[in-house]
């Protein structure tokens, strides 16, 4: 008797431990995902006010600026061709400049006023590529864009983002100041320039 049950109680603890194991196997295989944030879509030309750092209002704001004014210079009208430069970040925040130039450059293309060529990290690709059009004997020779007739840049564009940041107990300003200069390559000199200026407040 006493050994019949102690097998019972082996079988028992046998069959919990079985249990167990394939719950914890199962577990693992399929994992149970629960997300308690709700997330929904917003207006991206809505006005960014989370914070007095800098935002997407002001990055649209300043393209805006920036386009409107450039394109408006006698320049233009000639459609030139551009190449886009850096914007120097000069402020204490870290701010992806390449968002500013990448908007402005967005909007010119759009206007058809101008031509602008690869950046310098573009470049490597469109010469990978010119390169393995004439070097791989792959393609047809009629379509093969041919070496030695790439644009030149007539004009370069390129600006700095500056901020002076003051701030009490109470009160946090900053000032930004978005400079664009668009420079003649070959003789060296500034043929446009615009500011925009931005002040943000915010109250503790």
């Amino acid at each position: 008797m006493k050994r019949m049950q102690v097998n019972r109680i082996r079988g028992l603890a046998l069959a919990t431990l079985v249990s167990v194991l394939g719950g914890c196997a199962t577990g693992l295989t399929q994992p149970v995902v629960s997300f308690s944030r709700q997330v929904s879509y917003g207006d991206s030309k809505a006005v960014e006010v989370v914070t007095n750092e800098f935002g997407s209002t002001d990055l649209q704001m300043i393209a805006e600026k920036m386009v409107g004014s450039l394109l408006e210079d006698p320049i233009f009208n000639s459609r030139p061709t551009l190449k886009l430069g850096t914007v120097k970040n000069k402020t204490s925040e870290y701010i992806d400049t390449k968002n500013i130039m990448s908007s402005i450059r967005t909007q010119v293309v759009k206007s058809h006023k101008a031509k602008i060529v690869s950046s310098n990290d573009e470049n490597q690709a469109v010469t990978d590529e010119l390169s393995q059009q004439n070097q791989t004997g792959l393609y047809k020779k009629k379509q093969i864009a041919k070496i030695g007739n790439m644009a030149a840049a007539k004009y370069l564009l390129a600006g700095e983002l500056t901020s002076i940041v003051k701030q009490n107990s109470n009160t946090k300003d900053v000032f930004y100041k978005f400079t664009l200069n668009l420079y003649n390559v070959e003789e060296n000199a500034i043929e446009w320039s615009e500011e925009k200026e931005i002040r943000k407040t915010s109250k503790h």
